[in-house]
Parts: C-alpha cells; sequence; structure tokens
C-alpha cells in the first residue's frame, strides 16, 4: 500500500469534488489536514488517473487507514439543530440536536464545509412543516435530508449523473432548476458557484419565493435580499421575493 498527498486548502471550493474523485479512483481510506489530503491505494495506476491533482506519492507506511479515516471526520455541529456525522460515528447525540447522517465520500457535501453548514442553518430558520424544497445541485443529499427532518419534503437535483447516482436522497433527479414548473417550491437551496447563480436567479425565482444561496465568498447584493451569513469568509444569503 502507498499513499498519494494532494495540496487542497480547506477554504478550497473544489475540496469536496477532490475527495469524492479519490474515492470513485478506490482509494482505501483519506485523511484530511488543514492543507492537505491523503489518499491510500493499492493499485499504482491511479496515480496516471489523477496525474492533474499533482499528487505526491508516499511509500508503504505501516498506517491503520481506515482509523485515520474515521478520524478524519470527526461530528461536526450546524446551525441549532443539527450534530453531522459519518454513518459509522457512535457518539451520542448533543441534547437539544438532532443527528444528520451523511456518507462524506459518497459525493460533494460532507458538512464541513462553511457553506453547508451556513445552509443548515439557514434551512433551519426558513423551512416550515410541510414546506417543498427544491436542492439544486444536491451533491450528497445532505440539505434535503435536513428539509426531511425539519419537516419539509425536498427534491434533489444535480446535472451531473455521477453526482445525482450518489444522491443519497429521494425523490431525485438529473437536471436543474429550469427543468421545474414555475411556482412549484415553496424554497430553492443552491450551494453552488457564484457563476451559476448569477446565471440562474431569474430561474431561481421563478421557481420559489425564497432563495437559499451559498457557494461563493462575495456575491453582489440583491434587491430582495433579506439575510446574509458569514462563516470563515464564506457567505449565503437569503432572498425573499415580495
Amino acid at each position: 500500500m502507498f499513499s498519494l498527498l494532494i495540496a487542497s486548502d480547506l477554504a478550497d471550493p473544489q475540496r469536496d469534488l477532490i475527495v469524492q474523485r479519490l474515492w470513485e479512483a478506490g482509494t482505501l481510506g483519506i485523511v484530511e489536514g488543514d492543507q492537505t489530503l491523503e489518499a491510500f491505494f493499492d493499485d499504482e495506476s491511479v496515480i496516471e488517473t489523477l496525474a492533474d491533482l499533482h499528487p505526491q506519492r508516499i511509500e508503504p507506511e505501516d498506517v491503520d487507514w481506515e482509523e485515520e479515516t474515521r478520524r478524519s471526520f470527526p461530528p461536526v455541529t450546524a446551525g441549532a439543530k443539527f450534530f453531522v456525522v459519518p454513518p459509522w460515528n457512535e457518539d451520542p447525540t448533543p441534547a437539544g440536536r438532532v443527528r444528520l447522517v451523511i456518507n462524506p465520500g459518497s459525493a460533494c457535501g460532507t458538512g464541513y464545509h462553511p457553506c453547508t453548514r451556513m445552509c443548515l442553518q439557514l434551512l433551519e430558520q426558513y423551512v416550515k412543516p410541510g414546506n417543498r424544497v427544491l436542492d439544486v445541485g444536491a451533491g450528497s443529499g445532505i440539505l434535503s435530508k435536513a428539509v426531511a427532518i425539519l419537516e419539509g419534503h425536498a427534491v434533489a437535483c444535480d446535472i451531473d449523473p455521477d453526482s445525482i447516482e450518489h444522491c443519497d436522497w429521494q425523490p431525485k433527479f438529473t437536471g436543474s432548476v429550469d427543468a421545474v414548473a414555475a411556482g412549484s417550491f415553496d424554497i430553492v437551496v443552491a450551494n453552488i458557484s457564484p457563476e451559476v447563480h448569477r446565471a440562474m436567479l431569474p430561474e431561481y425565482r421563478r421557481v420559489a419565493r425564497t432563495l437559499i444561496l451559498s457557494g461563493f465568498e462575495e456575491l453582489e447584493p440583491q434587491a430582495d435580499e433579506v439575510q446574509r451569513l458569514e462563516l470563515d469568509g464564506w457567505q449565503a444569503l437569503v432572498i425573499k421575493a415580495t
């Protein structure tokens, strides 16, 4: 066994995508550092597959990769309600919080990124029982799961067929908000890039009256914006149509 060390800062918006690629490449486990990802492999052919990530090879070590991987995904709290844990975690759920289980290797969206945590906080504030929520760019499905905990009804979508295949939520579809009928949801939540947000804002507004958007370090103020959060240099905002 050997490992590949890849430079990836915690603030890098592509970090979740890199983690997903490592799992899809067959890694035996991943250890996350503040500035790096270390992934363990048995098959040397993976080095060529991941060459664009400029990995540094580390020769075999006596490492319990399974235990190291588990240690790299400790529980995370988000908002006032959520206690985000991987499926193997057995820590007791703190009083007053609800357990939100997500497989950190399944797809983008582990609960560790500031943008995901802010979306969870805002969903807490705005989702009412029975609300219909469209989760755009759903990745792992973590936000859809949170909506269900809040007694809403979520539909997950993603334009990437591989991501939607690994999305741990139903109902789901391959596509985006432009495939949905006008006014068919109460809330759109989208944790994706600022460029996509700018292009899709008219579609978001067409589909829902409340928008929860994140995935950017800065997005220009909106006339119908009612709230903005900032965490570790990242931002999230809420838009409510009048």
